[in-house]
């Protein structure tokens, strides 16, 4: 399939998992990818897993300040002119117990997962076209569903998941598409950071896991965003789209 053919896309967290995933899936597809990631090692992996045909444009940038993200924004205008899909996957876990909680992590937290991409948001739209624009923002089953210890990580996706399905009512005049995109439990760099979890039963949500009782993979979510993205998905917007193996049955 071609469906990104001709099309340029602004995608953030593509140095592992689904960011990365989403990538080789949109370059396979056709399109030109303007990858954002602060880990410069990752982002050349994933550029040599794309191939060399001058598609993916890397990016080095931290989006936790405001001025990353916009400096970001301004970087891929200016290669691409016009971004037709934008795609905000980076994001970063902490497990927030509430017994030892500092209010300090909710800020690391919102700062990435909730701020940079409403700021790339801002920045972008005035060179997303009206019609066939696409903004798609991943957030996370955590926004609908318990998740115990990760109170600040869960608040953060609810609060991407209201943002998107608001922002998708606003942009409607322009008919540009916004639909966020809810994986559940995904094996990723992120998640398998053991370090993440000291002292956290984990089988709680192991157990949650009714298909093949396992994690997804990264794939199968790049799989969903390239679908919302699409002309495929062309009558989806402001609604959650979650790719969860089931975990909300």
């Amino acid at each position: 399939m071609n469906r990104f053919e001709d099309r340029n896309v602004l995608l953030t967290g593509a140095g592992s998992g689904i960011g990365r995933a989403t990538a080789l899936r949109l370059l396979s597809e056709g399109a030109t990818v303007f990858a954002v990631d602060r880990d410069e090692a990752g982002l050349a992996e994933t550029g040599k897993l794309a191939g060399d045909d001058g598609r993916f444009l890397p990016h080095v940038a931290d989006l936790a300040a405001e001025e990353g993200a916009v400096s970001a924004s301004a970087a891929a205008v200016a290669a691409l002119e016009r971004v037709d899909v934008l795609v905000n996957v980076a994001g970063i876990l902490r497990v927030t117990p509430m017994d030892s909680l500092r209010l300090d992590d909710y800020r690391e937290i919102f700062a990435v997962n909730v701020f940079a991409p409403v700021v790339l948001c801002r920045e972008v739209l005035p060179h997303i076209p009206d019609r066939t624009g696409v903004v798609v923002n991943v957030t996370s089953t955590a926004a609908t569903k318990a998740h115990p210890w990760m109170t600040g990580y869960a608040a953060s996706k609810g609060a991407l998941l209201s943002f998107s399905i608001s922002l998708a009512a606003e942009l409607s005049a322009r008919r540009i598409r916004v639909v966020p995109v809810s994986p559940g439990g995904v094996a990723t760099p992120l998640t398998a950071n053991r370090r993440t979890y000291a002292g956290i039963d984990t089988s709680w949500y192991a157990r949650t896991y009714p298909l093949w009782g396992k994690p997804g993979r990264p794939e199968d979510v790049a799989g969903t965003i390239a679908f919302v993205a699409s002309a495929d998905g062309a009558y989806l917007n402001g609604v959650e789209v979650r790719v969860d193996g089931g975990s909300h049955s």
